[in-house]
């Protein structure tokens, strides 16, 4: 039998809304299906958390408040976000489990019971270190990622790829996870 599904990590660039490149606060639109998905997580008791690579902000061009800020002001639960830029080797930048792991020690998470959606294989990276399950979608980079993870030789194992959130949330209630 399945683990139900407790908690949800979205990324925001390409899952949520935006595209392939960052959109900083005040500029960035969630798509039209965003919502959507979030009132379903949210009528089946589901926990929403964005996960999110931010670079930007190690550069200043915008703050983890202003991102806190926007997230929360769109639903989700929390937000766990990595300010850092690739340079700094940080172990919260995904692929790395940094997000996933501080999310779980405060909430006290069951990685069996958390889903990871997202359009960068990094998401589905830090997913299967984690032994999450995972969700590609195809908005943002999700088609060029998903092509790349059939051409690489240990290809990520994702349990669902969707046309977008709300076809991974709807593919999540079909397949009995909510």
């Amino acid at each position: 039998m399945k683990n139900k599904i407790k908690t949800v990590f979205i990324d925001r660039d390409g899952t949520m809304g935006g595209g392939s490149e960052v959109i900083y606060p005040g500029d960035f639109e969630l798509y039209s299906f965003t919502k959507e998905a979030f009132k379903i997580l949210k009528a089946h008791k589901v926990k929403i958390f964005a996960f999110t690579n931010q670079p930007g902000i190690s550069l200043g061009k915008a703050t983890i408040g202003n991102f806190l800020e926007e997230l929360l002001g769109f639903g989700v639960d929390n937000a766990y976000i990595c300010p850092h830029s690739p340079k700094e080797h940080c172990n919260c930048r995904k692929p790395e489990t940094g997000l996933l792991l501080k999310a779980s020690e405060e909430y006290k998470l069951n990685f069996s019971e958390c889903m990871v959606i997202g359009d960068r294989l990094t998401d589905m990276q830090a997913a299967e270190k984690v032994e999450a399950h995972k969700i590609l979608v195809e908005t943002g980079v999700g088609s060029d990622s998903l092509k790349a993870n059939e051409k690489q030789d240990g290809k990520v194992q994702i349990d669902y790829s969707a046309k977008n959130l709300l076809d991974a949330v709807k593919w999540m209630v079909v397949e009995n996870y909510l």
